[in-house]
């Protein structure tokens, strides 16, 4: 007869009861190695001399670390007890009280969704133009085919700065001076105007191009303009014969354009692929010094996203369009690319974002998101889709808490992704270095 039963092994001191389960203790390996070890290798000094109870405390104490009739069932805080030296811990693990990283702590949150939505109509659907950029006063300037907007993003009023004689003509770049009073405009008609925002006036119209202007940035006194035509020009916009200089670089339209933070580096990138850093601008113009220090040709698109970063000054970071999608760290002391990564999208703008050390990718063609990146490590934080047709260009926000970005789906998208803790806000204000009074006083 088979029947089903327990395999219970009865002590050998005492019989079972029927109904009684005799207790067994747990005891797994690291708990017998260790016990087996302090037995036959740490036996204690004691004598037939000592008492039961000094016996049993000197004991306890090579078993258990402490004597255990001191023992407490929990205790809060010290360190977790490691195994006697010479014991062999097969499991290798320890329950430890190792504070958790901040970061792990308390995962910073992102919203998913813009902040705010404004409409852009009939903005220019043109990957190679930069129609956004913010003021240090936190006034956002937005072209819309043959005007220029103004957007207080503090007080939240809009003023129609200006607006091109010609209905055929178009704005292709925008660029605010470092103190926030001047704005420059580039044109379809190879002009660069200059326009006092404060007095709503037009202060300097600029010709020297050939081809439009889609690319704008400052230096100082200094206004570099690129062209569709390849060239680069540099302005002295305190002399009346303000073309000082010439860069020519680039094959096909400078897109792309953006002077470092400490202002050594002028950064161009252009539909020809290449990536190009000159020298700076010095008083009176750059001479003969117009050959770049470097001329990286490892994209295979269009390059127009150039970021510096604000707190290491000798890294660019560039970014491919369509036919490249790539982004790619550069360090310029060295003329090294130190990273590069495939973001499986046309990348239509970069961003550093310093309240947290992170780098922002704007996206057109196959995405049309905003991707957040940790910086140096290129890992993605989060993805913000708001956007219908490609991102066409960004821009922060003088605090640095927020992204502006402008869409083919003629929407401007605000995203507040970078707020920091009230507590430290003061501790990452961000100064702003004004134009001198002589510069100001001789812009005509």
């Amino acid at each position: 007869e088979s029947t089903d039963h327990w395999s219970w092994k009865p002590s050998t001191s005492q019989h079972c009861e029927m109904g009684d389960d005799r207790f067994i203790p747990v005891r797994n390996s690291k708990q017998m190695n260790v016990a087996r070890f302090l037995l036959t290798k740490n036996q204690p000094s004691c004598t037939n001399t000592y008492s039961l109870s000094e016996r049993q405390k000197a004991w306890s104490i090579k078993l258990n670390g402490y004597n255990i009739n001191n023992a407490r069932i929990l205790q809060f805080g010290g360190r977790t007890l490691n195994d006697p030296a010479g014991c062999q811990n097969n499991l290798k693990v320890k329950c430890g009280q190792t504070r958790m990283p901040a970061s792990v702590q308390k995962a910073r949150y992102v919203s998913p969704v813009p902040d705010r939505i404004l409409d852009a109509p009939e903005v220019q659907n043109d990957f190679y133009l930069n129609l956004l950029d913010w003021s240090s006063h936190s006034v956002l300037a937005v072209a819309l085919h043959n005007c220029v907007y103004l957007l207080d993003t503090t007080k939240g009023g809009i003023i129609s700065l200006m607006k091109l004689e010609c209905e055929e003509d178009y704005v292709c770049s925008l660029s605010w001076t470092k103190e926030g009073s001047y704005l420059a405009v580039g044109t379809s008609d190879c002009k660069v105007q200059l326009w006092d925002v404060e007095h709503q006036k037009r202060v300097r119209s600029m010709a020297s191009h050939t081809a439009r202007v889609g690319s704008l940035s400052w230096n100082d006194h200094i206004l570099s303009s690129g062209s569709r035509s390849g060239h680069i020009h540099h302005h002295d916009v305190r002399v009346a014969e303000h073309h000082v200089c010439t860069l020519t670089g680039h094959s096909q339209e400078v897109c792309g354009l953006q002077w470092s933070p400490d202002g050594r580096y002028l950064a161009s990138g252009g539909n020809d692929n290449l990536v190009c850093v000159w020298p700076r601008v010095q008083d009176g113009g750059l001479g003969n010094r117009t050959q770049a220090i470097h001329k990286w040709s490892d994209h295979q698109g269009a390059v127009k996203a150039l970021a510096w970063c604000p707190w290491q000054h000798n890294i660019l970071a560039s970014g491919g369009g369509t036919s490249d999608r790539h982004i790619r760290i550069w360090n310029v002391n060295s003329g090294s690319c130190i990273s590069s990564l495939d973001t499986q999208s046309q990348v239509s703008a970069l961003l550093f974002a310093p309240n947290y050390k992170e780098l922002v990718s704007t996206h057109g063609c196959a995405d049309n998101n905003v991707v957040i990146w940790k910086y140096p490590s290129l890992t993605k934080v989060v993805e913000l889709h708001g956007h219908d047709d490609r991102v066409l260009n960004a821009s922060l926000s003088p605090d640095c808490s927020t992204i502006a970005t402008i869409s083919g789906d003629e929407t401007i998208c605000l995203w507040k992704s970078f707020e920091v803790d009230p507590v430290k806000k003061h501790q990452r204000e961000r100064t702003v270095q004004s134009l001198n009074t002589s510069f100001l006083r001789s812009m005509r």
